[in-house]
């Protein structure tokens, strides 16, 4: 009796133990390499740097609060923009919390001279908290202050703004978004360009 539970659980205990290292040693080394061959960059975290210094990731919004610079999404995530925080406000169409909360994000976005309508992600969060992209509609309606803010041509920034549109992957997948971060480092560049 004892040899056939033996006979019986020696290639269950083998599979499993054959399995393990499959999945969760040899696919996972497999799947970082091809990323770190591949795609080296999102691999490691779609990094944007100045030099040796790291400024932030294309993939997760930052804070940026000063009127010179283009505003992100509200953030959910903790303290605002809290990687290790990440997590939407889970607060529904009939919240008054919510309700309350977008009321003063129009009245905010009214005090810094956003006319006409406000667009839903200056005053909503990401489902992460942690959204690096804003939708052109959003950008445009910030342009005015950030020009005032840097003393530059309104023209000037809403063509940057512009041309800092992603369009849709395949024209259809996504829709069309600006990263915040990007565009504010395009705007650091015309400022270093013009003290030249």
């Amino acid at each position: 009796m004892g040899n056939d539970i033996k006979t019986a659980l020696r290639p269950a205990f083998s599979f499993l133990i054959l399995l393990t290292l499959i999945t969760g040693l040899l696919y996972p080394l497999v799947i970082l390499g091809l990323g770190q061959a591949l795609f080296p960059s999102q691999a490691n975290g779609s990094l944007i740097r100045d030099g040796d210094r790291i400024v932030g990731s294309a993939l997760i919004g930052q804070n940026f609060a000063e009127p010179r610079y283009f505003h992100p999404r509200p953030s959910a995530a903790g303290d605002g923009y809290n990687a290790s925080a990440s997590s939407g406000s889970n607060l529904g169409p009939t919240s008054q919390a919510l309700a309350d909360r977008i009321g003063e994000g129009v009245a905010a976005a009214r005090a810094e001279g956003v006319t006409g309508p406000v667009p839903a992600d200056i005053v909503t969060t990401s489902g992460s908290g942690l959204d690096p992209d804003i939708s052109p509609a959003n950008a445009l309606a910030q342009v005015n202050r950030v020009a005032s803010a840097r003393g530059l041509p309104a023209a000037e920034v809403r063509a940057l703004v512009e041309r800092s549109i992603e369009r849709p992957t395949l024209g259809v997948l996504g829709d069309p978004h600006v990263n915040v971060l990007l565009l504010n480092r395009q705007l650091d560049s015309i400022g270093a360009q013009a003290r030249r």
